[in-house]
Parts: C-alpha cells; sequence; structure tokens
C-alpha cells in the first residue's frame, strides 16, 4: 500500500538541530504551499535589519515604509512576498484569517486600509522545494513541525520564535536545543 504525503500548509517548520552551518540554522518557516509540486515557505524568524522603505522603491504608506523587512529564504532574495492578516481575509489560504500575497498593487490597497486588526509581515526571498524534496528532508529528521498560528506569526519577537516552540513541543531534547547558542563556540 502506498504511503500518503502529509502537506504541511499552515505549520511551522523548525531547524531540528541537523541543519548547523547552514542557511537555516535555528530558523522558524511558515509553509505557505505544499502539494505534489513542492513547497513554498516563509523564514519568520530572520530580519534584515533594515526597514521596507529603505529596500523597497515605491510609494508606500508610511507604516508599511517603516515596518522591517525579513528575509524569507535564500531564493529569489529579491522577490517581494507578504503575509496579511485582518479581522476577516477572505482570500485566506494559509491559516484562517491568513493570507499570502506577492503583488504590490495588492499590498498598496492592504496598506490604504484603515482597519486597526490589519497586519502584514514583508519578506525578501522565500524558501522553496521541488517535489519530494521536503518530504524527503522530513524523512531525514531535518525539521520539526509546530502547528502555526497568528499569534506565532505577529505577536512573538522574531528572536525569541525558534526557543519559543521548541519550549511549547515540550520534552527535555526540545527544552535543552532551545538553550543552546547559534554558534557552540560561544558555550
Amino acid at each position: 500500500m502506498a504511503e500518503k504525503t502529509k502537506f504541511l500548509r499552515g505549520q511551522l517548520l523548525l531547524d531540528s538541530g541537523d541543519l548547523e552551518g547552514s542557511f537555516f540554522q535555528h530558523t522558524v518557516l511558515l509553509i505557505c504551499k505544499h502539494d505534489a509540486e513542492g513547497a513554498f515557505g516563509l523564514v519568520l524568524n530572520r530580519s534584515l535589519g533594515k526597514s521596507v522603505g529603505e529596500m523597497i522603491v515605491a510609494d508606500l504608506p508610511e507604516p508599511l515604509k517603516s515596518a522591517p523587512l525579513f528575509i524569507g529564504g535564500p531564493v529569489q532574495p529579491g522577490a517581494l512576498s507578504y503575509l496579511h492578516t485582518d479581522a476577516f481575509v477572505p482570500e485566506a489560504d494559509v491559516l484562517p484569517n491568513l493570507a499570502l500575497g506577492h503583488s504590490l498593487d495588492d499590498l498598496l490597497e492592504i496598506g490604504e486600509s484603515f482597519s486597526p486588526t490589519k497586519k502584514v509581515r514583508l519578506f525578501a526571498g522565500y524558501a522553496g522545494w521541488s517535489p519530494g524534496q521536503l518530504e524527503n528532508e522530513m524523512k531525514r529528521k531535518s525539521w520539526l513541525t509546530y502547528p502555526a498560528s497568528l499569534e506565532l506569526v505577529f505577536e512573538t519577537p522574531p528572536e525569541a520564535l525558534w526557543q519559543k516552540v521548541l519550549r511549547s513541543k515540550g520534552g527535555w531534547k526540545n527544552k535543552l536545543r532551545s538553550h543552546m547558542p547559534e554558534d557552540l563556540s560561544w558555550n
């Protein structure tokens, strides 16, 4: 009997500790799309250290210009992606009330809306996997999974996200791993 593939859209992927020295060391990714054609995700806890306005030449509303820009992944670092939520997002395609976008025109429309519950996070680049690639990485236990939530995506400080999710997973190994420095020579 063939094994049924588990697609991971709406899940967080965490470095299991096996990705030391790679771009993905200590990262938390939100899987936005995953099907037989491959997977697409965004790194939630890696800031570029610059604001959106410093990096994107567009007439954006001030709240978007001053927002931090995140490194979504190593693929196409010039590609813009964003996650947005509000009280009701009918086009939500990642989680309930959470949508992924790539269009600058749509981003401008979102930025100009006057909703007090609107939240947007912008990313340069993304993480991508070809068909079967992510499934193979999961079989090798390169990643841990955890259910995503709007609170984890928008409210948890990015620099604390990896540790928080590891501790939430429970178990002494995850607790120990959550306290490990990124560079073991710092220990």
